[in-house]
């Protein structure tokens, strides 16, 4: 009678099943049945758990800051360990996501993440791609003007199939970081490397990459598809499949978004003046040719560019950095800014078929190496005189967020009169020291 009364108990209950699909379904697909506990059952619990347990969440004494709801992705697994920073669910992974930056975040607000979060994540991407300053060692058969060369070159390749700047600061950092890990690479290897670093730059930042037999083209057969193809793949092992750094033409673009931004604008629309920037930009690239920028980080490198065109204040402001932090690599750049003083940089290009607000991420391509002797006979000059004078003083200083309007106007109009002035008034401090040490 007991095992006909059980088998019957599912038959008598079977009519009120369908109240309860009303309300929530319990189905798959394939209808089968899945029996879990309520929804509602388990968000009343995690409720009174969260009652339970309040002094022991969100306690400011604790060291944490303000909560945040993490939020799901589609492709987060229902049965995936939920991250959270709460004592009251043991059964949880713990890990603190609201990491201290080591600088306050200079962002402003953002309303798609935490902008302290975010400045963290650009700085430890910063520390993580790490270059050789000693690459160069590594190949008695190569001299660092070959490595300029090379890259002056890449540049123009960049120009011709109208590449972005971000493309050929990918490729720059690629043929770096793949040479330091490499030995007795001949000459006439250069070639084939630095055109598949490009290569490969192109296809991870371009929408519409060149092809590969374009890439073999621009060598004039000394490099064919294949041995592109080929040396692909070894540079991407080398390289570890790790391709995203944050270049210095980023960190530039990030710093001059923050100096121009109103309190009213994105972050992720520029507002800053196309010709302002393409003149830090012609410094930077000319810089970077001199092996010796491997010896900066680049959020430094991109710092220190946009110092010889403003303040120390503003500088410190938009990049969270100290004087002493850029101090040493602001005075490296002394003679390249000079050389693009005395030759008054390159007009900014206008590329058919790309839009007039996208202009200046276009890399463009100038007498770079002229430049560079020009920079490397000052430093041999006047590089011990640099290193005992005050760090050179800017000349092109963003406004102020209440005064933008009108700025921007006056500084769009004045940055190509004032182009090749950038160490003017380093010169005035250069006398100034001069004549307080020497009074007679």
């Amino acid at each position: 009678m007991r095992g006909k009364r059980e088998e019957t108990e599912p038959k008598s209950v079977a009519p009120e099943a369908p109240k309860e699909n009303a309300v929530r379904s319990r189905k798959r697909k394939a209808d089968v049945a899945i029996y879990l506990q309520d929804l509602d059952e388990e968000v009343a619990e995690i409720t009174n758990k969260k009652q339970r347990n309040c002094e022991l969440g969100w306690c400011p004494d604790a060291g944490y800051t303000s909560p945040h709801r993490c939020i799901p992705t589609p492709d987060q697994e229902e049965d995936q360990p939920v991250t959270l920073i709460n004592a009251g669910f043991p059964h949880y992974s713990f890990n603190n996501i609201f990491v201290t930056p080591v600088h306050c975040a200079p962002l402003p607000a953002l309303c798609w993440a935490s902008k302290d979060v975010v400045w963290s994540n650009m700085l430890a991407k910063d520390k993580t791609y790490t270059r050789d300053v000693h690459m160069m060692e590594k190949h008695p058969h190569l001299l660092p003007k070959m490595r300029a060369i090379l890259l002056d070159w890449l540049m123009e390749v960049s120009e011709v199939y109208k590449l972005h700047r971000e493309t050929y600061h990918l490729a720059q950092d690629y043929f770096d970081r793949f040479m330091a890990t490499q030995r007795n690479v001949f000459k006439s290897t250069l070639q084939l490397i630095g055109i598949t670093c490009l290569f490969i730059a192109a296809k991870v930042e371009e929408m519409y990459p060149p092809k590969v037999h374009q890439f073999a083209y621009v060598t004039d057969e000394a490099c064919t598809e294949d041995e592109i193809l080929s040396m692909e793949i070894i540079i991407m092992k080398e390289l570890k499949w790790i391709l995203s750094p944050q270049t210095p033409i980023s960190w530039l673009n990030v710093y001059m978004q923050v100096a121009y931004l109103k309190e009213t604008d994105e972050l992720l629309i520029p507002r800053y003046p196309q010709a302002t920037f393409t003149q830090i930009a012609e410094l930077l690239d000319l810089c970077m040719l001199d092996v010796r920028c491997l010896e900066f980080s680049n959020g430094v490198l991109a710092a220190s560019a946009l110092f010889h065109f403003s303040s120390l204040e503003l500088v410190e402001n938009v990049s969270a950095l100290k004087k002493a932090e850029v101090e040493e690599c602001v005075r490296w750049m002394v003679p390249f800014a000079m050389a693009l003083r005395e030759f008054g940089g390159s007009p900014m290009k206008t590329f058919a078929g790309i839009p007039a607000d996208d202009m200046h991420n276009i890399q463009s391509h100038a007498a770079y190496l002229t430049w560079l002797d020009k920079a490397y006979s000052y430093q041999g000059a006047d590089l011990d005189r640099h290193a005992s004078c005050p760090v050179p003083s800017g000349f092109l200083t963003p406004p102020l967020s209440s005064e933008k309007t009108e700025e921007l106007v006056r500084v769009d109009a004045a940055a190509m009169k004032i182009r090749g002035c950038i160490l003017q008034s380093s010169e005035v401090n250069l006398e100034t020291n001069k004549t307080a040490t020497n009074p007679n």
